[in-house]
């Protein structure tokens, strides 16, 4: 990605969840300058160790509108902190209309994924087996807290207000279907370095064209104080 589309996709998303009553943390939307100023002073560790904050990413495939997420992670453990830290996580999400988040399972995290507001948010799941195989096993899932049995491939749809409760092992993809969602996940701790199976391989973070200067910091560019 450009990092003029990075620059342009935060500003959307911080006018969009603005739009919809999502007030993002103070530091949301601190320059890079500032940042230098903030990490030197050791008050903003939990934020630069966790990765809280924005991560806009294509998944490396150069086709945002097609195969990307905008994601700002709100809160966060850590799994090197073991039960002294956070056991939980938040994150706030866009998908665009169409804009697929590719098929993927968690070995360890079990999250609930909630349409906030906008359009229908699909999403597409089945049951993987130990050798991380796609199954065609019936399985079931909890939407809202209630058990729903579902075939392998099925498709959800999450009206705003609705969330599914997402299991490790279960392959899901999920895109908006008539206008965009903000989309919440709560889940145990996130660890986007080693709890992520995609089905077709892929990278995680994009790979950024410096077209013009940072307006703001992904959660992977802080400085270390």
């Amino acid at each position: 990605m450009k990092r003029s589309e990075i620059n342009q996709y935060i500003k959307q998303a911080i006018e969009f969840f603005d739009k919809n009553n999502f007030k993002l943390p103070i530091w949301a939307t601190a320059t890079p300058e500032e940042w230098e100023k903030m990490a030197a002073t050791g008050n903003y560790n939990e934020i630069i160790e966790n990765q809280l904050g924005w991560d806009i990413t294509d998944f490396a495939k150069n086709d945002f509108l097609k195969e990307g997420l905008s994601l700002f992670t709100v809160r966060n453990g850590s799994q090197k902190q073991g039960a002294g830290g956070k056991t939980y996580c938040e994150k706030i999400m866009i998908s665009y209309v169409n804009q697929e988040t590719p098929m993927h399972f968690h070995w360890n995290k079990m999250e609930d994924i909630i349409n906030r507001a906008g359009g229908t948010l699909v999403i597409q799941l089945w049951k993987a087996d130990k050798e991380e195989n796609k199954t065609e096993e019936p399985f079931t899932v909890q939407i809202d807290g209630v058990t729903h049995h579902l075939t392998a491939g099925e498709k959800v749809r999450l009206q705003p207000g609705e969330s599914i409760t997402l299991e490790p092992y279960i392959y899901h993809c999920f895109w908006a279907e008539s206008e965009p969602c903000m989309i919440g996940e709560v889940s145990k701790v996130n660890d986007d370095s080693g709890d992520n199976r995609f089905y077709a391989p892929l990278g995680r973070y994009p790979e950024i064209i410096e077209d013009e200067p940072k307006a703001y910091l992904l959660c992977n560019e802080y400085p270390k104080n």
